[in-house]
This record gives structure tokens, C-alpha cells and sequence, in this order.
């Protein structure tokens, strides 16, 4: 996990507050560093019932919380705080425990991300949580992806003072992501006739798209496969 140059400016007090819950001190404290250098306030506690005393005395934006943690588990707790609380939780797992994740997103918890993890996703799935849970605001004309700008009205992506040329059916892919930011898009919505074709097909112009947008688009960071669904847009 790499961590950039130290934050040395105040956070404006109005900066989202996040809750931290993880008994490993170093994945703890290296994303709590990670995330005060993005602008978050962080709290940390290495258990359960450590977390429950912080929210007692504390209000969180979010909480990203550990599925394996010594006494009381990371989805027993979300469980409770699913059910006398709207706080959105992103929790961590093993790439094994494909159960805990399953269970996690069935009692409501908004994302998941698997150890290890790249923080720059992290950060992105983070910022999509919170933006979906704001109040409604005007529509917003373009996204941000890195160094990438996608307008909506105009259909064009740049970098800086470079266009980048997308076919017309790149286009209409990416105006279905940009107006649904963080959002999963079904195979099927994307598929502009099926009865012309396979929804294979689509994986065919993700992966064109992914190179215009993507510094490695063997390993995405913002537009991303999800597993069973479709695919998703991450964006700044």
C-alpha cells in the first residue's frame, strides 16, 4: 500500500468523518494516514466493541470495518448497525471468504473491497458511497477519471488539452456510466439490441474503453467488472 507525502494542511471541519475497524495495527494505521492525506478526519479502534464506545461519543460518515477481528465479528456488527442506523459501512475481507462478503451485502452493507487493496480504489469506492448517500444536487455535465474528463452533453473524452476519439458506440457506453457514477450497469442495459448478438459482446467494448481510460487496463481502477452483475464506473 503506498502512501504519498504527509498532509500538512488543516482539514476543514466540514471534511467527512470515517471510522476505522481493524485489529492489524499496520493496515490500520497505514489507511488511516492514506485517508487524512485525502481529506478525511479518521478515527481508529481495533474491535467491536471499541467501535460501538467511538459511536457513542462520535458521529462517522462512513465505517470501514474488518470482517475478522478478535470477540464480536466485523458482520455481527455491521448486522447491528444496519438495524438502528443508516451509516453506510465498506468492509474488508479475505479474497476467501466469499460467505462473509455474500452475507455482508445481504444485511445492507453498500461495498466490500478484498485484501490486499489498491488504496486508490479503495479511496474512489469510498467517495461513491458517500456521493450516493448526499442529497440530490444538479446534474453534473462531466466526470472525472484521474487525468481523464468525460463530458455527458458533448460525448467527449480528454486528457488536458488532448481528445481522445471514441467510436459512437464508446460513447454511449460512457454516457450510461457517467450518469450513473458508482453505480453497477447491468449486461443486459448495455446491450444495445440482443437480438443481434451476444451480451459477450459487451465485454469486447469494455475492454476497448478501458484502454483510453485506463493507465493499466489489465487492472482497472475505474471501470471496473462486477462479478455476476455488469460493470461499474469509479470516478474523482
Amino acid at each position: 500500500m503506498a502512501i504519498g507525502a504527509r498532509r500538512t494542511e488543516p482539514l476543514p471541519d466540514d471534511a467527512p468523518h470515517i471510522l476505522v475497524v481493524d485489529d492489524d495495527f499496520r493496515i490500520r494505521d497505514l489507511l488511516s494516514r492514506y485517508l487524512q492525506e485525502n481529506g478525511f478526519r479518521v478515527t481508529q479502534t481495533t474491535d467491536a466493541a471499541a467501535a460501538r464506545t467511538a459511536m457513542r461519543g462520535l458521529a462517522f460518515d462512513l465505517v470501514i470495518l474488518d470482517v475478522m477481528m478478535p470477540g464480536e465479528s466485523g458482520i455481527s456488527l455491521a448486522r447491528d448497525l444496519k438495524q438502528c442506523s443508516t451509516i453506510p459501512i465498506c468492509m474488508l475481507t479475505a479474497r476467501a471468504e466469499a460467505g462473509d462478503r455474500i452475507e455482508g451485502l445481504e444485511i445492507g452493507i453498500e461495498d466490500y473491497v478484498t485484501k490486499p487493496f489498491e488504496p486508490r480504489e479503495l479511496l474512489l469506492r469510498l467517495k461513491n458511497i458517500l456521493r450516493r448517500g448526499a442529497p440530490p444536487t444538479t446534474p453534473r455535465d462531466e466526470v472525472r477519471m484521474g487525468d481523464y474528463i468525460f463530458s455527458i452533453g458533448r460525448g467527449e473524452l480528454s486528457r488536458g488539452a488532448e481528445s481522445i476519439k471514441l467510436t459512437e458506440r464508446e460513447r454511449d457506453l460512457m454516457r450510461q456510466f457517467a450518469q450513473r457514477p458508482g453505480l453497477p450497469v447491468a449486461r443486459h442495459e448495455l446491450a444495445p439490441d440482443e437480438s443481434t448478438g451476444s451480451e459477450r459482446a459487451i465485454d469486447v467494448q469494455i475492454n476497448r474503453l478501458r484502454r483510453k481510460i485506463e493507465t493499466d487496463p489489465s487492472n482497472p481502477v475505474y471501470l471496473q467488472t462486477v462479478r455476476g452483475k455488469g460493470y461499474i464506473l469509479y470516478t474523482d
